[in-house]
């Protein structure tokens, strides 16, 4: 007897080691440190920033604010990343549900036959003997079982293991929805970039026509010239050969117009088809001045840096649930209805009312791998988000300095290709009045077209690269998702 206790007592040492043993849980790595966040952009101190003003407002041209508006309900693109928020709301009321307890409706009926050498066999067969039980009372064979009621589960969440799923799903479901509007950030952006190209190249196209009037002018004063024995064929194939290169591009313009038309047809979600535009690039107007802010307003603005800092914490969250599956659950396992190996007495109250409760704990002890690479997979999920969240600050901060200079130097550079312009248009005219007085050979003349030509198209690429510089600021500064 004393061996036997002995015995006892060492297999529940044993059991408690186990179960001590299971509660240990794996190390996991410490973030590394993080740059400090420069203090102001450049020699600005203004906290104002444009990226906190709705598109509707910064966007001036109706015809570009007409086309943003269809995109932000027509683009597929962002169409999907509004049903990939009701995914994320869906895996988040999922992890809710989790907490809670499990309530199932069940009716069941079964039939089974006990061997006559079991303890259910022998116990039924010597039960029917009994004089303390009725007729009806007899336990048949086979054994029918009838059971109608409610059962439930509910694993109760002691470590807190379930409360950190929900939260890591939470944060998801938030950073599903700074998903959409990132993809409406960048949607803004790309419209009207493209709309800026489109008036580029309408401009572009307006130019060329001109120039191709100037040049079958020039073509036709040649004839003249060599009609009066001034000047010979060969200026007026110059002349010619000058015209058909400026009618060429006039073509190559007229496609890019279309396929920068198909292209924002697509982000609008619709079949392509011309596209309405307002009043040509050199006439719209760059604004006078444009705040960017504070950096440290990129952290709650722009809707990458925001996605990746609720993705770090969504992560940081799986870390605790898998630490946390190491520890013991708790679970109760209740349920009550009516039970009977009678179906005509299966509602007979009290007599078949069945209730029962069942409470458990369980750890793992052996084969615990899973529960680790599970751990060590959070962990790494953790690290990478900590370097993405870092490599959107870096960018979004990159981003706002690139175009916070590209603003001020095309603007600059778009003021000296004007210059340039009215200076070439001149020396044309002066080319033209030489050539007519014979004074300026052809080659003048075509030269001089030439780089007008250039220049008028070098000054609408310049205000484009300005106007891109704009939007992609305020694409940069977090501007564009608010509705």
């Amino acid at each position: 007897m004393y061996l036997q206790k002995r015995k006892l007592n060492r297999i529940y040492y044993l059991l408690l080691l186990m179960l001590i043993s299971s509660c240990k849980v794996g190390e996991t790595s410490s973030l590394p440190g993080t740059q400090p966040i420069p203090a102001s952009f450049g020699s600005s101190q203004d906290t104002a920033s444009v990226g906190d003003i709705r598109w509707q407002e910064f966007f001036t041209d109706p015809q570009l604010v007409a086309l943003i508006d269809t995109a932000l309900h027509r683009n597929p693109d962002l169409l999907a990343a509004v049903q990939q928020v009701e995914i994320a709301r869906a895996n988040l009321l999922l992890s809710k549900g989790a907490l809670l307890p499990q309530l199932q409706g069940v009716a069941s009926a079964g039939v089974q036959r006990y061997g006559d050498y079991t303890v259910d066999g022998v116990g039924n067969y010597d039960t029917n003997f009994s004089t303390n039980i009725e007729e009806r009372q007899r336990i048949p064979d086979p054994v029918p079982d009838y059971f109608l009621g409610l059962r439930s589960s509910w694993e109760i969440d002691v470590w807190g293991k379930l409360r950190s799923y929900k939260k890591a799903a939470y944060n998801r479901f938030m950073a599903s929805e700074k998903g959409r509007q990132l993809v409406a950030t960048a949607l803004v952006a790309n419209v009207a970039n493209l709309y800026y190209e489109l008036l580029a190249l309408h401009n572009e196209l307006e130019i060329l026509d001109r120039n191709i009037k100037l040049q079958e002018i020039a073509v036709a004063l040649s004839k003249v010239q060599k009609a009066a024995g001034r000047t010979t064929e060969l200026g007026v194939q110059q002349f010619r050969a000058q015209l058909l290169n400026t009618k060429g591009l006039r073509e190559v313009k007229q496609q890019e117009i279309v396929a920068v038309e198909n292209r924002l047809n697509h982000l609008l979600g619709r079949y392509p088809q011309p596209v309405q535009v307002g009043e040509p690039l050199l006439a719209q107007r760059l604004p006078a001045a444009l705040q960017a802010g504070v950096p440290s307003d990129l952290l709650r603005r722009r809707p990458d840096v925001q996605q990746a800092e609720l993705l770090l914490k969504a992560a940081k969250a799986d870390v605790d649930a898998a630490r946390k599956a190491f520890l013991p659950s708790v679970s109760l396992s209740p349920f009550i209805g009516f039970n009977s190996f009678d179906a005509s007495m299966l509602f007979a109250t009290p007599a078949s009312i069945a209730y029962g409760l069942l409470g458990g704990l369980t750890a793992p002890l052996i084969n615990r791998t899973r529960l680790k690479v599970q751990l060590k997979r959070a962990d790494a999920e953790k690290l990478r988000a900590f370097y993405a969240y870092q490599k959107a600050v870096q960018t979004g901060l990159n981003e706002v300095m690139t175009n916070l200079k590209g603003i001020e130097n095309y603007r600059e550079l778009a003021a000296m290709k004007a210059q340039e312009v009215e200076v070439l248009q001149d020396a044309v005219t002066t080319s033209n009045d030489l050539f007519r007085a014979g004074y300026a050979s052809y080659l003048e003349i075509i030269t001089a077209q030439r780089r007008v030509l250039e220049a008028e198209l070098n000054l609408v690429r310049s205000r484009q690269m300005a106007f891109h510089s704009m939007v992609d600021l305020y694409r940069s500064l977090g501007g564009g998702w608010q509705y």
